[in-house]
């Protein structure tokens, strides 16, 4: 059921993408081309969404807990949340626009999931408990709004930005949009590497050893086995091949991963990093060849029938809606799990650190548009970046830093 979620939002998106991008092309009545299509995506991203339910349901029965307690499972939960808050935008508002960049989102999050190891795994003590099913729920709920938030502030920002004018403030703003979609494609080619390596078997171990002194003064020895999927640009620091498959005659790390890079997978981490920006690069230089192009000027003109105050709008009122949902899950819901389970409401560990600095951001935004009346553009940027803090909080606190909340399991 999780496959056929995947497929269904593909299909999805290119109905929308029909939708909106046809009316430009529809030689009789845009209007009507508009919401026929427009109903056929829907109904194909609702059975999406019923599908990633079926899913979500039969893993919570045949694991015995609700399946949010590693990033897999998370992952998994936040893109059938994002499609959530947007059935209930897309029922307010009625805009097939909303689909647009929504369901792409959604796709790369359940793809980006896969990365991740599948199995059912047992609770930690430290998660066994019932706010397990509302802490992690509500917060993801309120991130999901704030993803159509940013869809929304992404595409007005795709719609607005003219890729005509050559003055120094629309260049700028041309670079940032078409960074934006750097990014985008950089993901992209993250996913693309990591599923095309696996696909072929590759496999490279490597053997690492670390020395460290207690504090008696007393030298320990320890040694690790580091497992590749990818192929080793950066090995881990101080180490051995024990294993590896050739590519293209990378027969060892081509490069010794930093010593002050912490941690087994520190080298991985760093590895799949550059990966994917080699992938990222490669993918969009092909993209700009062929288009011959930035990415952001074939897209503008294509939006043009659609209502720039409309994405400002939507943009807002998601994030408005996702804001006491998150408060919430992820602060007041948090500190009373937190007393529960380490007897502190507070404690600056990494994950919670991030959920304030969340807050505080989107805290900031609202006050801003509300009272000092920062609408269109820097409403827009404002919601873009906002969503890049919330994926750090998701993904860069759990993968990068250390703390009480890293629970992730890593490929």
């Amino acid at each position: 059921m999780f496959l056929v979620a995947f497929f269904l939002y593909c299909f999805g998106f290119l109905f929308y993408a029909v939708a909106v991008a046809g009316q430009k092309f529809s030689n009789r009545d845009p209007e009507k081309h508009l919401r026929r299509w427009g109903r056929i995506a829907f109904v194909t991203s609702l059975l999406g969404f019923l599908s990633h339910v079926t899913f979500f349901v039969t893993r919570w029965i045949g694991g015995g807990h609700i399946p949010t307690s590693n990033m897999y499972e998370f992952m998994t939960f936040l893109a059938m949340a994002i499609m959530f808050a947007f059935v209930i935008v897309y029922a307010i508002y009625r805009k097939p626009l909303i689909g647009l960049f929504t369901l792409p989102l959604t796709v790369i999050i359940v793809a980006y999931a896969s990365v991740f190891p599948q199995e059912v795994q047992p609770l930690i003590p430290a998660l066994d408990s019932y706010w397990l099913r509302i802490h992690v729920t509500t917060a993801a709920l309120g991130e999901a709004f704030f993803a159509v938030g940013f869809a929304t502030a992404f595409m007005y920002l795709l719609r607005t930005v003219s890729f005509k004018e050559s003055g120094p403030r629309a260049r700028r703003a041309q670079r940032w949009v078409e960074f934006l979609l750097f990014i985008v494609v950089v993901m992209i080619g993250f996913l693309g590497s990591v599923f095309a390596f696996r696909a072929a078997g590759y496999e490279a171990t490597f053997v690492q050893e670390t020395v460290s002194i207690d504090t008696n003064g007393i030298e320990n020895n320890t040694t690790n086995t580091v497992e590749y999927t990818m192929p080793p640009i950066f090995k881990p620091y101080n180490s051995r091949v024990e294993k590896i498959d050739s590519f293209i005659g990378i027969k060892d790390g081509l490069l010794e991963t930093p010593y002050w890079m912490k941690g087994v997978n520190a080298a991985k981490k760093l590895n799949t990093l550059v990966w994917s920006v080699i992938a990222g690069g490669i993918l969009y230089g092909l993209i700009r060849l062929a288009l011959r192009r930035p990415i952001g000027a074939i897209i503008n003109p294509v939006m043009n029938s659609i209502d720039p105050d409309d994405l400002d709008e939507i943009s807002y009122r998601a994030i408005a809606i996702g804001y006491p949902i998150f408060t919430l899950g992820a602060l007041v819901f948090a500190m009373i799990w937190a007393y529960e389970a380490w007897s502190r409401f507070w404690g600056w560990d990494p994950k919670e650190v991030w959920a304030l600095i969340t807050w505080l951001y989107y805290t900031a935004y609202l006050h801003l548009r509300l009272s000092r009346g920062w609408h269109g553009s820097k409403s827009a940027w404002l919601g873009v970046i906002g969503f890049v803090v919330v994926m750090f909080t998701l993904i860069g606190v759990n993968l990068v830093l250390v703390g009480l909340h890293s629970y992730a399991g890593v490929d």
